[in-house]
């Protein structure tokens, strides 16, 4: 069967944990790696998801490490997604803006 990686990455405004997971992870860019496998058979090429994976890197005394943190895709969306809430409503009360914003 044929598969195939491909990597991306997403970028969090604010810490985050993740299902399954003990912790936050810090804010920052992170690459995420997900596999496919080709669907045979088909009268067309389609490929379905078989893993996704996120990566970390270590800090502190497990600085230099990586590691490979699966998680679905809709558990990433939905961190993401409640990232994206945050930084809404971080913007709109007005914690962010800077004085030439405002005016002065």
């Amino acid at each position: 069967m044929n598969t195939r990686s491909t990597k991306t990455s997403v970028t969090f405004v604010n810490p985050f944990s993740l299902p399954g997971y003990v912790g936050v992870l810090p804010a920052g860019e992170y690459e995420v790696l997900v596999e496919e496998e080709l669907l045979q058979g088909l009268s067309f090429e389609a490929w379905r998801r078989t893993s996704t994976f996120l990566t970390v890197r270590g800090r502190g005394n497990r600085a230099g490490r990586t590691e490979l943190r699966a998680i679905s895709d809709r558990d990433l969306k939905a961190a993401l997604n409640r990232d994206a809430g945050m930084a809404d409503i971080t913007h709109k009360s007005g914690a962010a803006v800077t004085p030439q914003e405002r005016g002065q």
